[in-house]
């Protein structure tokens, strides 16, 4: 068999083994890529919250820009929200008093749509520190 024959059966058998990312990608409410919120919720330091560090792992192979996927959605939006509370802060030379403004002031005024995340990952607002989260749930929650 020749050998550019051999690497095309080779690359289509791999391409039939491979999920499609719609359906690596859904949730049971179903396909999340592409889909928008606005629902950032409270952060509470005291509950038993894994805030989600944002990196990329990569630990299955042919899967790496799936998995790649959450985390750089994390980093973007939360460097995007991180902006905004920066442009609030030099106007008003203070941050948002409370998660109320925040939601107000950053999220609503400036039309922030931040994309689903996968996992049953959540947005929080935390006040202390004035920065978006990514809250993983519990196992018990998902």
């Amino acid at each position: 068999m020749p050998r550019s024959l051999f690497c095309l059966l080779f690359v289509l058998t791999l391409s039939g083994c491979m999920k499609s990312l719609e359906d690596q990608t859904k949730k049971s409410e179903g396909f999340i890529v592409g889909k928008k919120t606005q629902d950032v919720g409270k952060f509470d330091p005291n509950a038993d919250n894994k805030i989600s560090d944002s990196k990329v792992r990569v630990d299955t192979p042919g899967l790496s820009g799936l998995q790649a996927y959450g985390p750089m959605v994390e980093q973007l939006m939360k460097g995007q929200v991180k902006h905004a509370v920066d442009l609030f802060h030099a106007t008003n030379d203070r941050y948002p008093k409370d998660y109320d403004e925040f939601m107000e002031q950053i999220i609503k005024a400036n039309q922030i749509q931040l994309p689903v995340l996968p996992g049953g990952k959540k947005y929080q607002y935390d006040e202390v520190n004035h920065v978006l989260v990514v809250v993983e749930p519990t196992p018990a929650a998902k």
